[in-house]
């Protein structure tokens, strides 16, 4: 791809443009995006053919703009920083510090898997969202700039799966490390437990329900019309859209563990490779939904530091660590992720008998212990939940009260985490609260003193 020329002052590295496909898919997606906007009463007000031409005007101006947007935009490495550059009336230069770098992940959506190309995402510590997404790169050279951004930020590059093989190394750039060998496989989720776990969703077993209602409605009022047919068939497709997704999301889910690091890769229509340091785990929730208590299933969920916890769309974030499986993988992945944890003999109390008060139905699900590295917060009565929370990752501790509480002496222990939701043990006695809190205080700074001791 052409690069621009050699920046002033002595930095080397041209800047380099992303691949010249990329306004063309960035077009692609605006056509999506605009037929989904103007709606189908739009064109039962203008009909097909002003719909049909607004949409290419629409599409027509994106491309423009993607071009310029492509023209304008190039990248490279300026020492231990990552410079992007793009703009056409208002220049900006984005300039990330490697050694904040988290991981470096490579994504693969439809259009890009069709046209060899791939998109880089950057995860930098403390950063609200993903940073310098690079849209689009051939494989090749996205495997390479992940494994040189990698090597430059001091961590062991993962390799990246990919059928196509790895390009040169740019003129200038630093040499890159051979690929480090592939890791333990942890597990692999199979594609029909994935399917019927999201038939077993309150939207895919209601789902038949509301159309045998629809249809009734059209019956008894003799109306098919083209518009009320659309209009039905984009809420079903509304319904069915999170547990599609997710299915989508989690197809292949494989579970790798590389030296201290796990490797996520997932995805059908996109597919990505995800690196979750274990040293970053804030929390490990485990989930048991209603319907898929009867097949013994749950659910395991991560939350990382240094992911952008803000960022709107939750596939960037790092999260999953068991979409779907049975009670025995996720004590062995759990052990994996926290040594001396035993999923199947974890500590709890439940909160003392006058808040049933407060909890007059959940109060024998909801309860709190203190584990040899843990602390265990249990909740829900439908839907179980269990969160996790290594005492080194905690970082305060608080009691609160609300006015019902105060009432019966009873009190709320909150264990903050830095990604920022931790674990809380509702409706404890007042002076077990205080006594909890002192507790975990305590377990936490010893734990925190002895991770900073291993690390020397």
């Amino acid at each position: 791809m052409p690069p621009f020329p050699v920046p002033p002052g002595g930095l080397g590295e041209p800047r380099r443009r992303l691949h010249p496909l990329s306004p063309v898919l960035h077009g692609a997606k605006s056509l999506v995006v605009v037929i989904a906007g103007l709606s189908w009463s739009t064109l039962s007000r203008v009909g097909f053919g002003w719909f049909a031409a607004l949409v290419v005007i629409f599409v027509l101006g994106a491309t423009v703009l993607s071009i310029v947007s492509w023209w304008n935009t190039g990248y490279h490495v300026v020492g231990r920083e990552l410079r992007v550059h793009e703009g056409l009336l208002w220049r900006r230069t984005r300039a990330i510090p490697l050694e904040r770098l988290q991981a470096v992940e490579v994504v693969r959506p439809l259009l890009a898997q069709l046209t060899g190309l791939a998109e880089l995402r950057l995860e930098v510590v403390g950063g609200g969202k993903t940073e310098a997404p690079l849209a689009y790169l051939s494989v090749a050279e996205a495997t390479a700039l992940r494994q040189r951004l990698l090597a430059v930020a001091g961590r062991p590059p993962q390799p990246v799966p990919t059928d196509t093989p790895p390009a040169l190394v740019p003129a200038g750039a630093e040499p890159v490390p051979p690929p480090a060998p592939a890791g333990r496989r942890l597990h692999t989720v199979r594609n029909a437990d994935l399917l019927v776990s999201q038939l077993l969703t309150p939207q895919a077993f209601l789902l038949p329900f509301g159309v045998a209602f629809v249809v009734a409605q059209f019956l008894s009022e003799g109306s098919w019309s083209f518009i009320a047919v659309a209009s039905t068939l984009t809420a079903m497709a509304g319904v069915l859209l999170q547990p599609v997704r997710r299915v989508l999301d989690d197809w292949g889910f494989r579970l790798d563990r590389e030296d201290g690091t796990l490797r996520v890769r997932n995805g059908l229509l996109e597919t990505r490779v995800q690196t979750v340091p274990l040293h970053r785990v804030q929390t490990v929730g485990v989930t048991w939904p209603l319907l898929w208590r009867m097949k013994g299933w749950l659910r395991l969920r991560l939350e990382v530091a240094g992911y952008s916890a803000a960022e709107p769309d939750d596939r960037n974030r790092p999260d999953r660590l068991l979409p779907v499986g049975d009670a025995g993988t996720a004590t062995l992945i759990v052990a994996e992720v926290l040594p001396g944890v035993r999923l199947d003999a974890l500590p709890s109390t439940t909160p003392p008998h006058r808040a049933r008060w407060l909890r007059p139905l959940s109060r024998r699900a909801v309860g709190a212990g203190l584990d040899e590295q843990v602390f265990v917060a249990r909740s829900g009565l439908l839907t179980r939940r269990l969160t996790l929370v290594p005492y080194a990752r905690i970082q305060s501790v608080r009691v609160t009260q609300g006015p019902a509480q105060r009432r019966l002496r009873l009190a709320t222990v909150h264990a903050d985490t830095a990604g920022g939701s931790g674990a809380a043990a509702p409706d404890r006695d007042l002076g077990e609260a205080w006594e909890l809190a002192a507790e975990l205080t305590a377990r936490a700074h010893a734990a925190r003193h002895d991770d900073r001791g291993r690390r020397r």
